[in-house]
C-alpha cells in the first residue's frame, strides 16, 4: 500500500508540474492576443466595440481565469484551484459557439477595414509571434479544453480516494467532461450544416431541400441499380441522410453550367424502408441490397464487399 501510494504521489506530482509548464506556455499564448490585439484595438478605436466583441467572443475572461488558476498552482492548490477555475468553464462553450461568428467576422473587416489590415500585419510581425498569425491563436481555447481534461483525469487516478482533495478533483473531471461534450456538440453541428450544404450545392436546382432543420448526414457513395426488367446495371450516386436516401445522376458533361452537378432522381423517406441484404449471387464478390419502400423496392449492388456491408450498416441504422 506505501509503495502504491508513493507511486501515485510521483505521478500526480508529475501531472501537476506538466499542467503548469503547459499552462504557462498556453498563458503567454493567449496575452499575445489580449495585449497586442484587445487592449490595443480597445484604445485605438481600429474596430467597433461589437465587432471587437464578435472576434474575440470572451477571450479576456478565459485569460483572467488561466492566470488565476496558474496562481493556484504555482502555491500548489491543486484542488481548490481547479475547483475555482471548473466555474468558468463555460466560457469555453460560449467561446466556440461564437468561434464561426468570429471567423467570418474578421475574415470580413481583413477585405473592407484597410486599417485594420495594416495594424494586423504590423502586430504579427512583432519578434513574441514567431510568425504566428492571429488565425492560429484564436482556436488555443479549444485545444486547451481538450487537454485539461485528459490532465484533470490523471490527477484524479493518481489521488488516493481517502485525500481530502479526490471530490475536488472528481467533480472538475466532470465539469470539463460536461463542457467537452457541449464543444464537441457544436462542432458536429457545424461539419454537419457544412455536410448539407455541400451536398445542396451539388444538386442541380433548388427542388431538392437538403437543408432542413435536424437533418443529419451520413455518407455518401456510387452504387450499381439493378433494374427490374432485365435492363443493363445503372450506375447512381446515393446520399444517405437520418431521414432521407436520395438517388442522383450526373448531369450531361457538356452542359454549360451544371457539367459538375447531379440530378436529383428520386427522395425515399426512411421512416417505411425495410432493409434486406441480398447474398450469394456472386462468391463473396461483393453483394446486394433490397430497400422495399412502400411503392418501390430498389436493388442496390457493389462489387465491392466491404462497401456493401459498410452500407448495409449505415443504412439499417438509419431506419432504426
Amino acid at each position: 500500500v506505501e509503495e502504491q501510494r508513493a507511486r501515485w504521489e510521483r505521478k500526480r506530482s508529475r501531472t501537476a508540474k506538466e499542467l503548469l509548464e503547459t499552462e504557462h506556455k498556453y498563458l503567454e499564448q493567449l496575452d499575445l492576443v489580449v495585449t497586442f490585439f484587445v487592449t490595443i484595438l480597445k484604445a485605438k478605436g481600429t474596430l467597433k466595440s461589437a465587432v471587437l466583441e464578435t472576434i474575440f467572443g470572451p477571450l479576456e475572461s478565459i485569460y483572467s481565469a488561466s492566470y488565476v488558476l496558474s496562481l493556484h498552482l504555482e502555491r500548489g492548490n491543486l484542488g481548490s484551484g481547479l475547483e475555482d477555475f471548473c466555474q468558468n468553464l463555460e466560457l469555453y462553450g460560449h467561446y466556440t459557439e461564437n468561434l464561426e461568428q468570429a471567423n467570418k467576422t474578421l475574415k470580413e473587416q481583413l477585405r473592407k477595414n484597410k486599417s485594420f489590415r495594416r495594424f494586423k500585419k504590423l502586430q504579427e510581425s512583432r519578434p513574441q509571434f514567431q510568425g504566428r498569425k492571429l488565425e492560429d491563436l484564436l482556436p488555443l481555447p479549444l485545444q486547451r479544453l481538450h487537454q485539461y481534461k485528459h490532465f484533470f483525469r490523471d490527477l484524479l487516478e493518481n489521488t488516493s480516494p481517502d485525500s481530502a482533495e479526490y471530490e475536488k478533483l472528481a467533480k472538475a473531471v466532470k465539469s470539463v467532461s460536461e463542457v467537452s461534450q457541449w464543444v464537441q456538440d457544436i462542432i458536429h453541428k457545424r461539419e454537419n450544416s457544412l455536410q448539407l450544404l455541400r451536398v445542396q450545392k451539388l444538386l442541380k436546382g433548388q427542388k431538392t431541400q437538403v437543408l432542413t432543420p435536424g437533418r443529419w448526414y451520413i455518407r455518401e457513395g456510387w452504387l450499381l441499380v439493378v433494374p427490374s426488367k432485365g435492363e443493363e446495371l445503372k450506375r447512381r450516386m446515393f446520399f444517405l441522410f437520418s431521414d432521407i436516401f436520395i438517388s442522383t445522376k450526373p448531369c450531361h458533361p457538356l452542359h454549360p453550367l451544371n457539367s459538375n452537378k447531379l440530378t436529383c432522381q428520386a427522395v425515399y423517406p426512411l421512416h417505411q424502408c425495410i432493409v434486406d441484404k441480398v447474398f450469394g449471387h456472386t462468391q463473396s464478390q461483393g453483394g446486394l441490397l433490397s430497400l422495399s419502400f412502400p411503392h418501390k423496392t430498389l436493388l442496390l449492388m457493389s462489387s465491392d464487399q466491404q462497401d456493401i456491408n459498410d452500407w448495409y450498416r449505415s443504412l439499417t441504422a438509419a431506419v432504426r
